[in-house]
């Protein structure tokens, strides 16, 4: 579907279907007989009532249609009505988007509507609030909230175009192994959700059909051009692609050099005009766009830089203490700077110098977690820093005998105390609410200037990432202001540094009202997916959403193509019987050995949004009881042995 200007020699044929849309609600033909010349649209007012028309993309038959009436800043939604057999789908939400957004870019501050009675409660659920006046039908007053300022920074404009390059991007600092590689796989699906609003999206992994149009109609996304599956090799033979498919479970990185070398689909996504956004940024990735990074702007993707960076700004920032970190040429070292932690009774955090999502970091904080956390670790060079304890921590010591062997012939003499440099005065503690892990999100933007996004609360199992919640109340005021004041900080030396984009700080909290850095992020990341869902339905439902990305809810059953979406579609009905918005992000790994789902819920009120989410855990784990477990799922109706072969257009 896409939404375009009315033209004058459609006038009769919009007519009928504004006619045919009022009858859907029972009216009876004197009453439509009464109000036919006031919804009849005359060729020669389409420009003055800007009119517009959501029309099926491969017939061009209209599906709906809208107006934006008057003079800023007081308008009127004037008409707004959709084909009786598409209601439902999406094509109301999309046109109502389409003439929020028109009347923000013209000034309009409020549009008034003279609704239908039966047509209230879907103005209400997308922010508008009645008010009086209106005569025989009800009156609504909506007011388009303004665009957010990261917003027009990060897009440049109203779409972009989105590239999944997250497996290219983290080979930039190492080979990827296969589960990686799979991984990378299934999360560059976010990338479609990398800004609220795409024009297109292209992807290493083939997506099920069907996933893109859900997307639209909750995120009231006019059409988007999908390219997915470059990660395996293009055939017509219906065989060969599904066993392509199966081998893009594991793409090679490499997505935006498979895009040039394409002409034809690189030509046509430079044709679109919009600005590229990548995941991350690659030498690939920058030629396609045309605005490559200069030599050394990722260098604070390393933890050990990153580090470095957090020690130099901390004295500016008393409430900001950094842990102490040390290189370990080997295991052997690392075990011993660990040992020497855990012995002093405050224990320590082991990580290779890049890795994603918690991969490659360590906790240890007693003996005998050390010996299990020393066999997964790589051969080196490593990082071992101290772990950063809050209130709520007690110390798990166990008997040094225990890990006896470990500890045979260290020297523990030369090692250090653990203790973090002092750096100011200690601020007030922060309230007991404060979650543990927290981040920081902003963007460089490609004058240098530095936006902030926000702060978010992690979901953190361990030291492996799960997902994030933005919005009101998600950070208590006070970590949130530390977390802003410092991650701007941070991107200012980014900025200088030639970085441009996405970025991010996580944090853990500490003792004495302190929150302590880890890491810093040049890319996109799961929290930044949930901020770019939170503009969008802040901009087209109203209100201040909180969001929350789940990248990770495990299904009781394997899921074919067809029967995942049928799924998806009966569970977005129910979150929004809730009040709850549901936004399928990861859709990919549902057939996998051990599936799983990736999601983003939202609400405008925390108890919506933990009800939501304790449905779709539940729904997905009756998935199980539905259908045979998952070593025994019964094979995809179309005769194949998982997703489908690419959807995208054949360019």
């Amino acid at each position: 579907m896409r939404i375009r200007q009315a033209r004058p020699d459609e006038a009769r044929a919009l007519s009928a279907l504004v006619l045919r849309s009022k009858a859907h609600w029972g009216y009876d033909e004197a009453f439509l007989a009464a109000c036919r010349d006031e919804l009849t649209i005359s060729a020669d007012e389409m420009t003055a009532r800007r009119l517009v028309v959501a029309e099926d993309e491969t017939s061009g038959e209209p599906l709906g249609l809208a107006s934006l009436e008057g003079q800023a800043p007081d308008g009127t939604l004037g008409l707004l009505f959709v084909e009786p057999r598409v209601i439902g789908l999406g094509i109301g939400r999309a046109l109502y988007a389409h003439v929020l957004d028109t009347a923000r870019e013209l000034g309009f501050e409020r549009l008034t509507i003279d609704s239908d009675p039966h047509a209230v409660d879907f103005y209400r659920a997308l922010g508008a609030r009645p008010v009086p006046g209106g005569g025989a039908l009800p009156r609504l007053l909506v007011e388009p909230p303004p665009r957010k300022a990261w917003v027009r920074a990060w897009t440049r404009g109203p779409r972009t175009v989105q590239l999944g390059n997250v497996g290219e991007f983290q080979a930039q600092f190492g080979e990827l192994t296969p589960l990686a590689r799979r991984a990378s796989g299934h999360y560059s699906c976010l990338a479609a959700l990398g800004s609220p609003h795409p024009a297109a999206v292209v992807l290493p992994v083939t997506v099920p059909p069907g996933w893109v149009e859900l997307l639209c109609r909750q995120l009231a996304w006019e059409s988007v051009e999908m390219y997915d599956g470059l990660g395996a090799a293009h055939t017509d033979d219906d065989a060969a692609a599904r066993a392509d498919t199966q081998a893009a479970e594991a793409p090679p990185p490499g997505l935006a050099a498979a895009i040039l070398a394409r002409p034809a689909l690189t030509r046509r996504l430079r044709g679109l005009g919009l600005p590229f956004v990548p995941w991350g940024h690659t030498g690939p990735s920058g030629e396609l766009s045309g605005e490559p990074l200069p030599s050394g702007a990722l260098r604070y993707e390393s933890k050990s830089a990153a580090n470095s960076l957090f020690q130099r700004l901390a004295p500016a920032h008393p409430a900001i203490t950094v842990p102490v970190q040390r290189t370990a040429a080997n295991r052997r070292e690392a075990a011993r700077l660990l040992l020497a932690l855990v012995r002093a009774g405050t224990g320590g955090v082991v990580k290779t110098e890049h890795g994603v999502g918690g991969s490659g970091t360590h906790v240890v904080r007693s003996l005998r977690g050390l010996l299990p956390v020393l066999r997964a670790l790589p051969r080196g060079p490593l990082l071992v820093e101290d772990y950063v304890a809050d209130v709520a921590d007690v110390a798990d010591v166990a008997d040094v005998a225990d890990v006896a062997d470990v500890a045979d012939g260290m020297d523990v003499a030369d090692v250090t105390d653990g203790s973090a440099p002092s750096q100011g005065d200690s601020p007030p503690d922060l309230p007991s609410n404060v979650p543990r892990d927290l981040t920081y999100d902003g963007l460089v933007d490609t004058a240098g200037t530095v936006h902030d996004v926000g702060a978010a609360r992690m979901d953190v199992a361990d030291t492996a990432y799960r997902g994030a919640t933005v919005g009101p109340g998600a950070v208590p005021d006070r970590a949130a202001s530390i977390a802003l004041r410092f991650g701007h900080a941070v991107g200012l030396e980014l900025a200088a540094s030639g970085y441009r984009g996405w970025y991010d700080v996580d944090f853990v909290t500490a003792t004495a009202g302190r929150l302590a850095p880890t890491e810093i992020n040049l890319r996109l990341t799961g929290p930044s997916v949930a901020f770019m869902v939170k503009a969008r339905l802040d901009e087209t439902r109203g209100g201040d959403h909180l969001v929350r990305s789940l990248d990770h809810i495990p299904l009781g059953a394997r899921l074919p193509n067809t029967e995942l979406i049928a799924w998806l579609k009966e569970l977005t009905g129910r979150c929004t019987g809730i009040g709850a918005v549901l936004v399928p992000s990861i859709p990919t790994a549902a057939f996998d050995p051990a599936p799983f789902l990736g999601v983003l819920l939202a609400a405008r009120a925390p108890d919506r949004l933990d009800a939501a989410e304790a449905l779709v855990r539940c729904a997905a784990q009756d998935l199980g009881r539905i259908f045979a477990p998952a070593d025994r799922i019964f094979a995809p109706a179309d005769g194949t042995s998982g997703p489908a072969a690419p959807t995208g257009p054949a360019v």
